[in-house]
């Protein structure tokens, strides 16, 4: 970064190495128009199928929280995470529920399933993204980089698949963002137009950031835009600076903010619940089975729990073959000044995200904070081979009109390959995987706890209510989602229970049924499974889309006491 006398507008927009791209290098008409068909096309990827699946244990905790509300007002039911997100599935519900007494309950295709109105926040905020992404990748590479960016993210399995589920990743990101779109919308009016104040993007950004942490309790993320802000203040000619007093009521804004959108902070039930799951005491589940291997799963484990290259190996096997080969071109210009100053914003939040690698316990969805800076990054790598070839080319056929077609046919068609992968996987996107990982033959094998996420449960209690006698046991690594459909499938006779709690396994006896749901082999029920793989017939077996997702046994005597064996040791 050089401390040249010239004002500084926003870095990246002058990058060396692209000195041909920027906002205005392509029409504003066809941006706004292609940003308009990213966000539906997107939003149709995200809507498509959406009750495919049914509820995971999480989903079912924000839908029994929402339930509470209702009944009792505000109250710390699923106190351990914020609020905010769960406000706006309430709306959803409520909606749903009125659309369907006066509409959808008379017409059956036009019902809106429960799953439906739990996720769809996340569906329609999702989709906002693409636009918010564009925004920031603008600032920082110009337009031409950030409208693909933006078009990976709005195509791509990963960011898709994770949008679908009703977790708070894609509320953290989507506040994220629109705190970085006024806060370097705040860097370039001081810089460059001395006539205005900018006072007011830096409140919106900070109220913006009281939103993220209202969305998860990360707040630390805004050490990224504060970290970026930090690398200009050595230089004296800059004029992006707060001053103590304004960055001490920036964090008061932030704070305010956030009290405002998670109003059950103030509830002592939800500090009781946040310490409780802080110290593991709410966590089920003694490990995660990752490639085929149980790993201890707290985040004390360290680097005795899920291994570091956990996520390097998610990325590797479930980006698109050519969007993971654009990462590996583009990450290495990182590195070189002539991309400008942005680039700093890129690495310090994967620096910041990196926090999620040294822990023990991980989880895949907690990629989708970071997604938007490896796409980014497969931007900026795809960006550059595009430029080259079309500059080659254009001279080779002494045809320089060449290069502007060369360039889009060849940026679209590495949206379109991301398309054609999400499409392959529809709706179960994240069951996606590249050839590197093997392809649909391995679906699910590496990341099986987050790739199935207890989506095949409603199907499997459904058939099991089917088949079991009256008042069977039916045991399971997710005996709450379990219960809540079969009231809702009509059988609330059935008993579910914890597969792992060795006292409701001796209880088990012939005519009961065990699920033995990929993803759900922990240290806990091991033994049990690995004696029912071996020694007896599954009942019946249920897939995900064509993918095998459970084994779901019925007990006889044999079984049942070759189990109890097994659980007195």
């Amino acid at each position: 970064m050089s401390a040249s006398a010239e004002a500084i507008v926003t870095a990246g927009l002058r990058p060396e190495l692209f000195v041909e791209t920027g906002l205005h290098s392509i029409s504003r008409t066809l941006v706004v128009a292609t940003l308009v068909v990213l966000m539906l096309g997107g939003f149709a990827f995200r809507a498509r199928g959406l009750s495919a699946e049914g509820l995971a244990d999480d989903e079912l905790n924000k839908l029994e929280a929402v339930t509470d509300y209702r009944a009792r007002g505000l109250t710390a039911a699923n106190g351990e995470h914020p609020f905010l997100m769960k406000a706006t599935i309430t709306v959803s519900v409520i909606a749903a529920e009125k659309w369907n007494n006066l509409i959808g309950n008379r017409h059956a295709e036009l019902f809106i399933p429960v799953e439906v109105a739990v996720r769809l926040p996340n569906v329609i905020v999702g989709s906002l993204i693409t636009l918010l992404l564009y925004l920031v990748i603008a600032e920082l590479f110009g337009g031409e980089i950030a409208l693909l960016a933006a078009a990976l993210w709005a195509v791509d399995p990963i960011a898709i698949g994770f949008n679908r589920i009703a977790k708070e990743d894609t509320f953290l990101l989507f506040f994220f963002l629109i705190a970085n779109v006024f806060w370097l919308r705040g860097q370039r009016v001081a810089e460059s137009e001395p006539t205005r104040n900018p006072t007011p993007y830096y409140w919106a950004a900070a109220a913006a950031f009281g939103a993220m942490a209202a969305s998860k309790y990360l707040p630390w993320y805004v050490a990224i835009s504060i970290s970026y802000y930090w690398m200009f203040q050595a230089i004296p000619e800059t004029r992006w600076r707060l001053g103590r007093p304004r960055f001490l009521l920036f964090f008061v804004v932030m704070g305010l903010v956030f009290a405002v959108l998670n109003p059950p902070i103030f509830l002592p039930d939800t500090w009781h619940q946040m310490l409780n799951f802080a110290s593991h005491k709410m966590v089920n589940h003694d490990s995660y089975e990752f490639m085929g291997k149980l790993y201890r799963h707290e985040v004390k484990s360290w680097f005795q729990g899920v291994p570091v290259y956990f996520y390097a190996r998610f990325f590797a096997i479930k980006l698109p073959l050519l969007t993971l080969t654009s990462f590996l071109i583009g990450f290495p210009l990182l590195f070189g000044r002539k991309l400008g100053d942005g680039r700093y914003f890129l690495l310090f939040w994967m620096f910041f995200w990196l926090q999620f690698s040294i822990s023990g316990s991980k989880f895949t969805r907690y990629t989708l904070f970071v997604l938007p800076a490896v796409y980014t990054t497969a931007a900026i790598g795809a960006y550059y081979v595009i430029r080259w070839l079309a500059r080659r080319v254009a001279e080779l056929m002494k045809n320089e009109g060449l290069r502007v077609y060369l360039k889009g046919g060849l940026a679209a068609a590495l949206v379109l390959l991301a398309a054609l992968a999400s499409v392959s996987a529809l709706p179960h996107y994240r069951l996606f995987t590249n050839t590197i990982g093997g392809g649909v033959a391995h679906a699910g094998a590496d990341f099986p706890q987050d790739d199935f996420y207890d989506a095949e449960l409603r199907q499997v209690i459904s058939e099991i209510g089917r088949q079991a006698k009256p008042g069977a046991q039916v045991a399971s690594e997710s005996p709450s989602v379990c219960a809540y459909y079969a009231r809702t499938t009509g059988r609330p006779d059935l008993s579910c229970v914890y597969l792992s709690n060795p006292e409701a396994l001796d209880q088990l006896g012939a005519g009961d049924f065990i699920i033995n749901a990929r993803g759900r082999r922990y240290f806990s029920n091991d033994a049990v499974l690995s004696m029912l793989q071996r020694s007896a017939v599954p009942a019946f077996n249920v897939p995900l889309g064509k993918v095998p997702a459970a084994d779901v046994y019925l007990l006889d005597e044999a079984t049942v006491a070759a189990m109890k064996t097994i659980a007195s040791k």
